[in-house]
């Protein structure tokens, strides 16, 4: 689906997010005349200019009045004053939020009227065209709403619906779930590095085992545990390895982790 006609997407904040979403836009055809984005940070508003090509500015209300598509990019903590300064919204502008553990409800409570809002939560990996997000609705979002954001984010990411209900454990999961990964690749390069290897070998064999392993995850239709379960030969080296994981407990250790950053999320939410 390609996004209708006339369509102005601003943004509120001018992140990594915010970056991300142009750089796929514009890597499907959308124009870039046809992007904007606010920020007080004039290093950031300079950095989109400069790198992505689009117009921006520090004033909010000035995105909110050229942009059909307005889409909260900025810290959780900074919407409440946000949403004061756009409210009260118009019906005809869809509202996406990306806002982790920022509520439909509570945008639709400020905004006042009947707001059209979509909640979405990305993952950094947007910023390589390889993320994934999960949409869900507001009270008055609509059916062709929600494929707009489908549209929007599938132009970096994988998108998939889900009830509001679970973004907090979407967040645990896949919003923050980047950080899980980064931290195995740390701890696979400092277990090479004590067994003797290079500091920089060491580094490079771990990021390309994670990052072909992600690959052949990604491209087969196997589960991961039957990959996992076709490289563990009982009595190998591998099979030494998951079996020490194993004992050690780190699946039920993930799980807590996992647990802990949805409930979080819940505690952070608005």
């Amino acid at each position: 689906m390609s996004l209708p006609q006339g369509v102005r997407i601003g943004f509120f904040g001018a992140g990594n997010m915010a970056e991300a979403l142009a750089r796929g836009l514009l890597s499907t055809g959308f124009p870039g005349a046809s992007l904007m984005a606010s920020d007080l940070k004039e290093d950031r508003r300079r950095h989109l200019r400069e790198a992505v090509g689009i117009e921006t500015t520090n004033d909010n209300r000035d995105v909110l009045s050229r942009s059909n598509i307005c889409i909260f990019a900025v810290k959780p903590q900074d919407m409440p004053k946000l949403l004061a300064i756009l409210s009260p919204a118009s019906p005809e502008k869809l509202f996406i939020s990306i806002c982790a553990g920022v509520t439909t409800r509570y945008i639709e409570k400020i905004l006042s009227g009947a707001p059209r809002v979509v909640r979405a939560m990305p993952n950094t990996p947007m910023l390589v065209g390889a993320g994934v997000a999960a949409v869900a609705r507001g009270r008055w979002a609509t059916d062709d709403d929600l494929k707009v954001t489908r549209t929007i984010f599938s132009s970096a990411a994988e998108v998939v619906d889900v009830e509001e209900s679970l973004m907090d454990a979407v967040t645990a999961v896949s919003g923050s779930g980047p950080a899980y990964f980064f931290y195995l690749v740390e701890l696979m390069t400092d277990a090479g590095i004590k067994l003797g290897l290079p500091a920089d070998a060491a580094a490079l064999l771990a990021r390309r085992t994670c990052l072909g392993a992600g690959r052949l995850l990604a491209e087969s239709d196997e589960s991961a545990r039957e990959l996992r379960r076709k490289v563990s030969s009982p009595g190998g080296t591998t099979f030494a390895a998951i079996s020490k994981l194993e004992e050690a407990g780190v699946d039920r250790a993930l799980s807590v982790a996992i647990e802990a950053a949805a409930a979080r999320s819940k505690e952070l939410g608005l």
